[in-house]
């Protein structure tokens, strides 16, 4: 019975040590820039690099990995939120400006994919994921933006839905949230992390072969604003900080960050283990011992 339970104890310290081991040993938050008012929607490029928006100041900042500096990419740019690179460079943007969806190739030239649905305007794409067939998954709570002036969110329910790849009308994939916003993919496509911010809950569904999602199920009790995921299948979501928690909802770790509030996160630099991290008017960089799945 004693050898059993040295075991036991032994095989739960060692589990411990392995949940904490993400981050590299003795690595702390680096500041990057702290020149914005309200950073969001970071998306790493096929060379490690970060674009991510300013959106208050209406701009798509580019953070290089190489020199660890930033500089305006676009401006002005659509009131751009939550951004995502498809498979050919384009960065796909949702421009909050008038509720739409746009593609912006490496030129800049911008394409609006979406800007209704069913001739209505939607209450705001705020971010996506895409798959690797190219289809687009947004969320679509409600956020009122002084620059919208007179117009008015016309769709009324809060959802997530699909674009599919050559399409040019949205698909309802998962309604009944409160304020659903952050939203990331699993590495082999077949699951979609879902954060209703207004209800504190985060989802999982599984993704269908027509894109449709199934199995809602309850992931863990806290919303996010943004999310990412690391080739493990941890979940990384923000608000206070960022609270890492394993494939089974299960919380190991917590990152505790300067500003009041941490909008979003993804992994960025050529190896894909930085963890950059938008946090008001700041970015930040975390060496980490795991790697982004995306």
């Amino acid at each position: 019975m004693k050898v059993l339970y040295i075991f036991l104890v032994s095989l739960l310290l060692n589990s411990n040590i392995k949940a904490q081991d993400i981050i590299e040993e003795g690595a702390t938050l680096q500041l990057v820039s702290e020149e914005f008012k309200f950073t969001e929607g970071p998306a790493r490029d096929s060379e490690g690099n970060v674009y991510f928006t300013d959106q208050p100041n209406d701009r798509i900042v580019k953070w290089d990995a190489m020199t660890n500096s930033v500089s305006d990419w676009m401006s002005p740019s659509g009131r751009s939120n939550g951004l995502y690179f498809d498979a050919n460079g384009n960065l796909i943007s949702c421009a909050d400006n008038k509720n739409e969806l746009w593609k912006i190739d490496p030129n800049k030239n911008v394409t609006v994919l979406v800007d209704k649905f069913e001739g209505k305007f939607l209450g705001g794409p705020n971010d996506l994921w895409i798959d690797k067939k190219g289809g687009i998954y947004i969320t679509d709570p409600l956020y009122k933006r002084d620059w919208w002036g007179t117009r008015e969110p016309e769709v009324e329910k809060r959802r997530v839905y699909y674009l599919a790849p050559g399409s040019e009308e949205l698909k309802i994939v998962a309604e009944d949230f409160v304020m659903p916003n952050g939203i990331i993919g699993s590495k082999n496509g077949k699951k979609l992390y879902v954060a209703d911010i207004g209800d504190k809950k985060t989802y999982e569904f599984t993704i269908n072969k027509d894109g449709s999602l199934s199995e809602r199920k309850l992931f863990c009790e806290m919303g996010s604003d943004g999310m990412t995921l690391d080739k493990k299948g941890n979940v990384y979501l923000t608000g206070q900080g960022v609270t890492v928690f394993d494939k089974s909802g299960k919380q190991i770790e917590h990152i505790d960050v300067q500003e009041n509030w941490t909008a979003n996160v993804t992994f960025g630099g050529p190896k894909k283990d930085l963890l950059f991290i938008t946090a008001m008017d700041a970015v930040y960089t975390l060496q980490m011992n795991v790697k982004g799945a995306h």
